[in-house]
């Protein structure tokens, strides 16, 4: 009796182990276990992205492999015409994961590519046009402001259709999404206060200032509890608290003069944070310099500049943290401060962009998406 019950029990061991044997090989040949599609990390760049130059990049989107020393892959035409039939300029860029399209906005339009078939989706023109977008997190709604005019326009990204308008009389012009999802940032040119919009009204509940200045471009950190801006006349930047709205520091860059600048009659016109908030980079349009300051103080501390080829006029930063994106096509280590290639098209000329996004692939759709502002990406506890 002893022997058969030891038998049996051999006997079940070794069917269960063939038996798990013949179900991984039915499964492998079924596709289980199969490597998942290798993520392709590329920049889209988008021209004309220096006012209407065409002579950065031409009229289109110039795309570069991360992983391949940013080199060169394809160019994607795109719409965006004027009245007159010429390029126009090309005012934002961001990206919906949720419908997997890009979006950008010139001086009178905003534009719907689909991100796997390259085609352009729908163009729509705006009362009051467009200057630079913002999506929320989710990829469902865009903020929109209008050409440096009373409002904001919010739309549906999936269609293009309009779901409210907020005026703010403050010469609309950059916007930010909060990584909340909760407050978009809107900043006007003809402003010293930050308003915040509550995404859940769409309307204005808080503002932050005044600043010693307008407001031009700006960055936050991923607590949503700093603003960073630049103002007009200040080679540097000011520091603002997005929890009581109160202004907190001004920074002065030491060692350069002001000067006269190409563009945006603004000394520093272009700021942005490493995604691990560490440093905060700032531009300096007069001496085609890039200045890091280090943040982990308040307020923060400057601590080197980089010589540029030209003149920046916006700066951000590759998801990892790895690399600096200056407009001038600049490409640099964040850690050794060198410039590590150039953006060239295809034909080994310049590139040249204040409108640039990096953008995750696997299986021919968009899985991730950077941000064209250098947010900072260090979540803590949530807001007061």
């Amino acid at each position: 009796m002893k022997k058969s019950i030891v038998l049996a029990l051999i006997c079940g061991v070794f069917l269960v182990s063939t038996t798990g044997w013949i179900s991984f090989s039915d499964s492998n040949e079924s596709g289980f276990g199969k490597p998942a599609p290798k993520v392709q990390r590329y920049l889209y760049v988008v021209t004309p992205g220096v006012r209407n130059y065409l002579g950065y990049g031409g009229h289109g989107i110039q795309v570069f492999d991360i992983d391949n020393n940013h080199r060169f892959v394809k160019f994607i035409k795109t719409a965006g015409l004027s009245k007159n039939g010429k390029p126009s300029n090309v005012k934002g860029v961001d990206v919906s994961l949720a419908t997997n399209c890009l979006y950008i906005s010139t001086l009178e339009a905003l534009q719907c590519i689909d991100l796997t078939t390259e085609k352009l989706l729908w163009e729509r023109q705006y009362d009051g046009g467009v200057d630079r977008i913002s999506i929320s997190p989710d990829g469902k709604i865009i903020y929109m402001p209008s050409l440096e005019k009373e409002f904001w326009t919010v739309v549906d990204a999936k269609t293009g259709d309009v779901l409210k308008k907020i005026v703010t009389n403050s010469g609309a012009h950059n916007t930010i999404y909060g990584p909340d999802g909760n407050f978009v940032y809107l900043a006007g040119l003809k402003s010293t206060m930050l308003n915040v919009a509550d995404t859940k009204t769409h309307s204005v509940t808080k503002q932050v200032g005044p600043f010693g200045a307008d407001i031009r471009p700006f960055t936050i950190n991923g607590a949503q509890t700093l603003v960073y801006v630049n103002v007009n006349g200040l080679l540097g930047f000011e520091v603002g608290d997005l929890v009581t709205g109160k202004f907190l520091h001004r920074v002065v860059v030491e060692g350069f003069n002001i000067g006269e600048v190409k563009r945006h009659n603004c000394p520093s016109h272009g700021i942005g944070l490493t995604p691990d908030e560490k440093e905060l980079w700032v531009c300096d349009g007069a001496n085609n310099r890039l200045h890091v300051f280090d943040n982990t103080v308040m307020p923060p501390v400057q601590k080197t500049s980089i010589l540029l080829k030209d003149m920046p006029g916006w700066i951000t930063f590759s998801l990892d943290g790895k690399y600096a994106y200056p407009s001038t096509g600049d490409v640099i280590d964040v850690k050794t401060r060198k410039i590590s290639t150039s953006l060239e098209d295809q034909n080994f000329n310049d590139v040249q962009s204040e409108k640039m996004v990096e953008i995750h692939f696997s299986g021919g759709k968009a899985v991730a998406a950077g941000d064209q502002f250098g947010l900072g990406q260090v979540r803590k506890a949530g807001r007061n």
